[in-house]
């Protein structure tokens, strides 16, 4: 948050200069996997020995890395220790209740995992039918092959979904390197501490109080990284000056929401995340910046994350003021919002959900281990694995 943004009044001290050494930058597991060894790992899973013979014979002479399963939750078991690129299952893995259709089951637990659903599946059955075929591409399945199957269509068929695994993958690593800069941009301030992690589980838990969907709050948490990710571009001169910015000087400060919005357009993905990027330091009265936006012309996310960096700055201890406490921090967001600079009935919101019982721990859950298998729950394991890829397969 830049100090002029609140009506605290800004200090004339002297900003902390040191440049933290950036952090080193790791490719995930599965990728390196591919690069060094020249092997992608696939996962059968059939319940029947002599099938995963067959297609282990089938591709013994290409270069990959096979594991089996009997059934699928062995395969979960698998899914959850190892990186995997490629699964291979047979539609007619017994499950409880409904023994024919344990693979498509199986299919559609896999891709409501955050973690596993960009895995490409390919389902192998005998049986024939147009009806099943469509089941098991609805279930999630990606190919599907009629057997007997024959060797030369299954080797082809698998290089294919493994190329474009491979494409997937290099998206996803160009977007995680995005995460990574945003993280380099937080840690060259020893000061602002985990303020990237604060502001995701604020902005979402304020989100899911306002009742948006679970898009919306992927992006609020994505843009909790990724917000002020432009001030990469910003000289550490006029990023760490000692004293007030002058006017040309806040003309270049100002200009990281713009220079964010460019960094992130190029992924397609991060589209929902630019309105947070560029305008979440406009004013409900239209005088801030960049575009000078007023009221609901200012997007909601943009709304939502901009009182969310208020309220963390207020009540987080600063070389040049201490930490308020959250009701002098609410009083102050109040005031804001009596001069025109806030969304008034957002602001309302933000301060009933704050003051809830247990708010700070249930914010802090965002991040906790564990998992109660609730749909509530999925959602909270979706954005923590998502916290997990950027945080510490990235930066070590």
């Amino acid at each position: 948050m830049d100090p002029h943004d609140s009506a605290v009044p800004p200090v004339d001290v002297e900003a902390p200069a040191a440049t933290p050494e950036a952090p080193r930058l790791f490719l995930p597991a599965s990728a390196l996997v591919s690069e060094t060894l020249g092997r992608a790992t696939i996962l059968l899973v059939d319940s029947v020995d002599i099938n995963r013979q067959l297609i282990k014979g089938i591709l013994k002479a290409g270069p990959y890395r096979l594991l089996d399963a009997r059934n699928p939750v062995d395969a979960f078991h698998i899914l959850q220790r190892e990186p995997v690129d490629l699964i291979i299952a047979d539609m007619m893995m017994p499950a409880q209740g409904h023994p024919m259709y344990g693979g498509f089951e199986f299919c559609r637990q896999v891709k409501a995992n955050r973690r596993t659903r960009l895995i490409p599946i390919l389902i192998l059955t005998s049986v024939q039918g147009i009806d099943n075929e469509v089941a098991g591409l609805e279930s999630g399945a990606d190919e599907f092959l009629i057997k007997p199957l024959q060797p030369a269509v299954v080797r082809t068929r698998i290089r294919t979904m493994l190329r474009n695994k491979r494409t997937i993958d290099s998206l996803e690593e160009a977007e995680t390197i995005l995460f990574a800069l945003a993280q380099t941009v937080e840690q060259r301030d020893k000061e602002t501490g985990n303020h990237c992690q604060r502001l995701a589980a604020l902005s979402v838990a304020l989100g899911t109080a306002l009742g948006l969907p679970e898009e919306d709050l992927v992006a609020l948490y994505r843009g909790g990284f990724l917000h002020d990710i432009g001030k990469i571009a910003i000289p550490d001169a006029i990023l760490f000056k000692r004293g007030v910015l002058t006017e040309a000087e806040w003309t270049i400060m100002r200009s990281h929401t713009w220079k964010g919005e460019e960094i992130c357009r190029r992924m397609r993905s991060l589209s929902p995340v630019l309105p947070v990027i560029r305008n979440h330091h406009e004013k409900w009265d239209g005088t801030g910046y960049p575009d000078g936006l007023g009221g609901e012309q200012i997007p909601l996310l943009a709304r939502i994350l901009q009182l969310a960096d208020i309220y963390d700055a207020l009540t987080s201890r600063r070389s040049y003021k201490s930490a308020f406490a959250p009701e002098e921090a609410m009083k102050i967001l109040g005031k804001e919002s009596e001069m025109g600079w806030r969304d008034p009935e957002l602001v309302s919101v933000f301060v009933e959900m704050v003051r809830q019982p247990n708010f700070v721990a249930r914010s802090a859950a965002l991040f906790a281990p564990e998992d109660d298998g609730s749909e509530e729950g999925m959602e909270l394991q979706s954005m923590r694995d998502s916290l997990a890829r950027m945080s510490r397969e990235v930066l070590k």
